[in-house]
């Protein structure tokens, strides 16, 4: 905004003044914001891969530790899926929009966390991941895991 004003002097001065601001979010949003920040974890190829080899490996894991691999394989398929969603790969390729509705969909059918997943589960879980995985690292949404 420009004022214009005469100075003592009687000249003309001109002043400019910024708009007032005000802070786009309120506090509890942005309280809301700074809790989703602390739970956020980086996306790690190797522990993807990890976990997918631990599930189709012709020997599987012990039993006490499948849920928390279902569990880790679900937050791997939502993790790429929001990947898929911020590069716009589902737009783009409708390969990876396909993958991205079936990895919805995959973890839709899970058991509650209290239930142990069945070993046909884990793999469909397992599969749907690296198939996933393998699409974006094509597209070059994601850089390839070692």
């Amino acid at each position: 905004m420009v004022l214009s004003a005469a100075s003592p002097a009687g000249a003309a001065v001109t002043v400019l003044t910024a708009p007032s601001w005000s802070a786009p979010l309120g506090p509890s949003e942005l309280a809301d914001v700074l809790t989703k920040l602390r739970q956020w974890t980086p996306y790690d190829g190797e522990t993807v891969l990890d976990d997918i080899g631990a599930v189709l490996d012709d020997v599987l894991p012990p039993q006490d530790v499948l849920g928390d691999l279902a569990v880790r394989l679900c937050g791997h398929l939502a993790r790429l899926a929001d990947i898929a969603v911020a590069t716009e790969a589902g737009q783009e390729d409708l390969e990876a929009d396909r993958l991205v509705q079936q990895a919805r969909a995959v973890c839709a059918q899970q058991a509650p966390v209290a239930q142990v997943p069945t070993v046909g589960q884990l793999r469909q879980l397992a599969w749907a991941v690296n198939e996933l995985l393998e699409r974006l690292t094509v597209l070059g949404c994601i850089r390839e895991a070692a």
